[in-house]
């Protein structure tokens, strides 16, 4: 019975966040709408912004749960951008919103673990410190989510697709060649 009101609760807030920018639903909005007490709510949830950080928790782990590519960044990344491309009005309710820095935080979490099983499977029979190793996950990490980011503020014009794949188009060989100069940095 808990996880199915928890269920609910969760769908009642995606619902009401597809309407409204998440700074204007309230506890009692949820409640309402989903037609538990406020009791309820506080059993499972600390307060709404908590909601929204088991939201982000569970789509992240959903995410990245789907059968791990390690050798395709890309594929795994897009399927996060597409994610959010899809829910482009609940996504914007959000940044736009005062915590902001809940989806920032998620789109770090999903970069960071997409970047972290690339670049150590490609450093695999290298012997590239593990420092520098952490250095171009980091790296790539902030990028990727810098141009989400910069996505997010211009708008969302562009297909996620289509900015992933030149990205990943762009950037061909760069880690696999980082990783043999970390390498060879050791001998």
């Amino acid at each position: 019975m808990s996880q199915l009101t928890e269920k609910a609760i969760i769908q009642s807030f995606l619902g009401l966040l597809k309407e409204k920018p998440f700074d204007k639903i309230t506890v009692k909005d949820i409640v309402e709408d989903c037609g538990i007490n406020r009791n309820t709510f506080y059993y499972h949830y600390a307060d709404i912004y908590d909601l929204l950080r088991r939201v982000f928790e569970l789509r992240a782990r959903e995410v990245l749960d789907l059968d791990v590519i390690k050798d395709n960044w890309p594929e795994q990344f897009l399927r996060s951008t597409v994610y959010v491309f899809e829910n482009r009005k609940t996504v914007y309710h959000i940044y736009n919103s005062i915590d902001r820095q809940q989806l920032e935080q998620f789109l770090y979490q999903v970069a960071g673990e997409i970047m972290t099983a690339y670049v150590r499977e490609k450093a695999k029979g290298l012997e590239a410190d593990e420092d520098d190793i952490l250095i171009i996950v980091d790296f790539y990490k902030c990028a990727l989510v810098g141009m989400v980011i910069q996505w997010l503020d211009g708008g969302m014009k562009q297909e996620p697709e289509v900015v992933i794949r030149r990205i990943a188009d762009l950037q061909d060989g760069n880690i696999l060649r980082m990783l043999k100069r970390a390498e060879a940095k050791k001998e």
